[in-house]
């Protein structure tokens, strides 16, 4: 049986989750914002190449890795970390669940953040 919450907290669930990452990832975290959907967007499936429902979260942005060079100016938008809490919550039977997939999931995006690659993030799940 799936486990469903609110998106109330969900969104604080979440936020724990980014506290529990070490503190040498958060300090370099600049115009960074974690956000929470119900499901994603067509345009991020056709992004990503995946199933609808496969996609538990997505990174949007230039990445920690593409900044910097003298000239750079900084992006007006914040790079940004999206969960999709109903493709999380439908692989989760409860509450211990969804709060490792929450975890799981934001580390893999922050990951993305990096610029690490799929491969790269497979020895950390």
């Amino acid at each position: 049986m799936t486990y469903r919450t609110g998106r109330e907290h969900f969104e604080w669930l979440a936020e724990q989750a980014l506290k529990s990452l070490p503190e040498a990832f958060r300090k370099r975290f600049e115009n960074m914002a974690i956000s929470v959907e119900d499901t994603p967007s067509e345009e991020d499936l056709r992004a990503i190449g995946i199933s609808h429902y496969d996609l538990l979260g997505i990174f949007r942005g230039a990445g920690y890795s593409n900044r910097g060079g003298f000239f750079d100016l900084p992006s007006p938008l914040p790079d940004e970390i999206v969960l999709f809490q109903k493709n999380i919550e439908n692989i989760c039977t409860t509450e211990k669940e969804l709060i490792e997939e929450i975890r799981l999931t934001l580390i893999h995006e922050v990951g993305h953040y990096f610029g690490m690659s799929e491969e790269d993030l497979d020895q950390y799940e």
